[in-house]
């Protein structure tokens, strides 16, 4: 064989070579070929778009797209009180002295504010004497039934003397019960001229002065709990599957940088917002310290892991 068709054949070789793996296999090297041939101008139209930033890339063919974890999600949320309550007095009377103000921090028990007791006592030191003429009453009765019931045994007394001996024994035990219960009643309107706080919380409002007559109806303070603290944000409706209670949560807030406030998930919403499909969730965090507060924002982190218990 001579030289030239030595060279013939290693030609044709070659190009079998190349046939094997053409740009119709693979779609990205074929439109890359294809914007080789075409005009300088337009040339760059025709390549493989790249990820925007923050974008996960189109997965290859036979790849399984990668689930979104819920390690990224960071949304924002909004301290909201648990609870809220309008404190006022049992019965009527005048504002003798306040002892807190708007703003205060407060504790369960903790006095608020005092009704005049001048009247309470009064009533205190009547049923007092009431029930000690009562109680007079009721030893006499005593001692003359159990004289009347001594004489009937021996049939020295006629029956109905005996039994108006017991109806009176018995009138005077009622007389004496009465008096301590007015004597209990008494007490406990001079304990009701007392105002307590019913939560730990902070004074939102303040209605009261002192000299002003508050009615049945009339509130004197309205707190907020602020111990423990709910935080609530939305979720979008894709984490739906990652989020329960129970799972432990991370916030932090513009006030304190660089802190880390722990709460664990209370409650999540069982109805998808159509419009923003997006669903809530509800943190609850002890702050027993009180720093957080009512309406502050927060910028929430979900642990990866999720509790199966509350």
């Amino acid at each position: 064989m001579n030289a030239k068709n030595l060279a013939l054949a290693a030609v044709l070789v070659l190009a079998a070579a190349c046939g094997s793996d053409t740009p119709a296999d693979n779609p990205a090297e074929k439109k890359a070929a294809e914007a080789q041939q075409l005009p300088a101008d337009v040339a760059e139209l025709a390549q493989p778009e790249a990820p925007a930033p923050g974008e996960p890339a189109t997965p290859s063919a036979g790849e399984e797209p990668v689930a979104t974890s819920v390690t990224s999600l960071e949304p924002t949320g909004e301290f909201v009180s648990p609870s809220r309550s309008e404190v006022a007095p049992k019965l009527p009377g005048r504002v003798a002295a306040v002892y807190v103000d708007e703003g205060s921090r407060v504790g369960r028990g903790q006095t608020l504010l005092t009704m005049e007791t001048d009247y309470a006592k009064l009533d205190i030191q009547r049923a007092e004497a009431d029930l000690a003429r009562t109680k007079f009453a009721e030893e006499d009765a005593r001692r003359e039934f159990d004289r009347k019931k001594g004489l009937a045994a021996n049939d020295s007394i006629p029956q109905a003397t005996f039994d108006r001996a017991q109806a009176a024994y018995d009138q005077a035990k009622s007389a004496r019960a009465g008096a301590e219960a007015a004597l209990a009643t008494a007490k406990q309107r001079l304990a009701d001229s007392v105002l307590r706080s019913p939560m730990t919380g902070v004074v939102s409002e303040r209605r009261a002065e002192v000299g002003e007559h508050l009615g049945e109806a009339g509130v004197a303070f309205v707190i907020v709990q602020t111990a423990p603290l709910r935080l609530r944000f939305s979720v979008p409706e894709r984490f739906l599957g990652q989020v329960r209670p129970g799972q432990q949560v991370s916030a932090k807030v513009e006030p304190y940088p660089g802190e880390t406030f722990s709460g664990r998930i209370k409650t999540v919403g069982g109805v998808i917002d159509p419009a923003t499909r997006t669903f809530f969730a509800e943190a609850e965090f002890p702050n027993t310290d009180g720093r957080l507060r009512p309406g502050l924002f927060a910028r929430v982190t979900l642990a990866p892991q999720v509790a199966s218990q509350q």
